[in-house]
């Protein structure tokens, strides 16, 4: 097998389009051609040496996560930026912007902007257009060139435990109208959309970051539920798709990311874009072949970008950042040097990841993404206005009546508020509590640790603050949740006035919500949702 190293050899040059790219005259050229297709994630708010390294050897680009981002510094991040490119100028730097739940540029005080849900809620294309353009700003002021965002898919089980909120609704139609007026929103502000998760991850009841995901569902059943927001990505124009790593059993039995008739059916549907790999340390990849098998069998399959992952999930502790991106480059260069992975496939990917930097360069000089690859029907061509997005999202929240009214019990009251929710969603991660935080703008408000506290004594504190003419909030994100089903009927147990502030899913078709409390169902967990519950429960009797 050739020597090769992956960082010392001449100054990057651009990648040119496969057809007129000329054959790697050696290990130097063949090691900066497995770069261009490789999207590592690293630690720390600069660049290290290892990844500058990479980058000057055509290193595609990097993925930012919430560590890489100190608020408490004004322009770090846009600083962090310019020293990515100016050791790549061509460089992909994406982020997961998702708005809701999904942050990572305000992940420690919440994202400002609505999540999917709330704006399926409002079922107002063109306010998901206004959100979609502010989380491409957002991006665009940060240096980032590739928001790993909207999310396309179809939230069509309620179990599902790692969309949920995340998605527009569970109406293929709602998704698909939302999808691209969110395409069309982020690419006006001159940043590549990037629709996720394909073919469609709203079905499963596994987190394909914690193991494979299945999608029971017929080809045609996908078809005809699943597709159509990504058709409707295309036809806006969408510049990048990212794969899911779900199994779909009538494509085989490989997931979607590591599948070839998935990447052909991605193909005939017409889109000729970027295909972004989802992490390839999720359990659906890691736990099976390996980040380094995966990034091969990816690009066997049709991918462009190999998404390597976040190099400070707990499920990497003992490897560093470097070892990561590592581990995928030697195994693509291995697999090319042997002959297992066609040189042209190799090319091919590295020519649409080129052709994305090229337009993204294009878009970010015109201060939009139109061209040929501008939304359709001239969606992007919209009067932008500023909206306020506390009373968006407070519009959009719903309301199911029990004991207690919709309302602070008074101005100087304490809130009692009960986080039962259990864990956290891993695209989202760990988060503050946002609702103690906006609360605690107007009132003292009292945050019960229930790890510390047995039922019992849970029952004591709260009829305690029930009897004392205090506000007691219980915080859920999942009313199908047997544990968070059981704070609930605790709380209605002795402080039936209590008001249940539902971050999750809202049933289906009216349902009853399981609980007997005033229930207030704000479509997500963000810092622009917790304001907007505090300013109904201020505003409302």
């Amino acid at each position: 097998m050739a020597t090769r190293d992956p960082h010392h050899f001449p100054a990057p040059v651009p990648v040119q389009p496969p057809s007129v790219q000329p054959e790697p005259a050696g290990p130097a050229a063949l090691a900066r051609l497995v770069n261009s297709v490789i999207w590592p994630g690293f630690v720390g708010t600069k660049v290290p040496a290892w990844l500058d390294r990479a980058l000057r050897n055509g290193l595609a680009g990097v993925v930012y996560f919430s560590h890489n981002i100190d608020p408490d510094v004004p322009g770090q991040l846009p600083v962090l930026s310019a020293a990515i490119r100016e050791a790549n100028p061509s460089a992909v730097v994406g982020v997961d912007e998702e708005g809701g739940n999904v942050t990572r540029l305000q992940s420690r005080d919440g994202s400002t902007i609505p999540g999917a849900a709330v704006l399926g809620a409002l079922n107002d294309p063109g306010l998901t257009a206004a959100a979609g353009r502010a989380i491409g700003l957002l991006c665009r002021a940060a240096g980032v060139n590739l928001a790993i965002a909207p999310v396309a898919d179809v939230n069509t089980n309620p179990l599902n435990p790692v969309i949920g909120v995340r998605a527009f609704g569970s109406s293929t139609a709602l998704v698909s109208a939302h999808t691209a007026a969110a395409v069309a929103g982020i690419q006006s502000a001159g940043v590549g959309a990037c629709a996720k998760h394909f073919p469609g991850h709203g079905d499963t009841v596994a987190d394909s970051h914690l193991d494979v995901a299945r999608v029971d569902l017929t080809l045609a059943q996908l078809r005809e539920h699943h597709l159509p927001p990504f058709q409707a990505a295309f036809d806006a124009g969408v510049a990048a798709v990212m794969s899911a790593h779900i199994i779909v059993p009538e494509l085989g039995g490989a997931p979607a990311t590591l599948n070839p008739r998935s990447g052909a059916l991605l193909r005939e549907l017409g889109f000729e874009g970027l295909l972004v790999t989802d992490a390839l340390d999720m359990a659906a990849v890691r736990a099976t072949v390996g980040p380094g098998e995966g990034a091969v069998l990816a690009l066997l399959a049709g991918a462009d970008l190999l998404c390597v992952g976040n190099p400070l999930n707990a499920y990497t502790t003992g490897r560093d950042d470097e070892a990561c991106y590592t581990e995928v480059f030697d195994a693509v260069y291995d697999a090319v040097s042997s002959g297992r992975l066609p040189l042209t496939v190799l090319r091919a990917a590295a020519g649409r990841v080129a052709s994305f930097s090229q337009w993204s360069q294009r878009a970010s000089r015109d201060g939009h993404g139109g061209g040929d690859r501008g939304a359709a029907d001239g969606r992007a061509e919209v009067d932008w206005v500023e909206v306020d997005w506390v009373e968006a999202a407070a519009r959009a929240c719903r309301v199911d009546r029990g004991a207690g009214p919709v309302a602070l019990a008074g101005p100087d009251i304490v809130v009692t508020l009960v986080d039962a929710r259990t864990g956290h969603n891993m695209a989202a991660g760990p988060t503050d509590n946002f609702l103690a935080t906006a609360l605690l703008e107007g009132y003292p408000v009292c945050v019960p640790d229930l790890s510390l506290l047995s039922a019992e004594h849970l029952s004591d504190l709260v009829s305690a603050a029930a009897s004392q003419g205090e506000t007691v909030l219980v915080l859920v994100d999942s009313l199908a949740s047997p544990d968070q089903q059981a704070s609930l009927a605790a709380v209605a147990a002795v402080a039936p006035q209590a008001l249940c502030i539902n971050a999750g899913l809202v049933p289906e078709g009216g349902a009853a919500t399981g609980t007997a409390l005033t229930t207030i169902h704000c479509h997500g967990f963000s810092r622009v949702s917790a304001e907007a519950v505090v300013r109904l429960l201020n505003s409302r009797e």
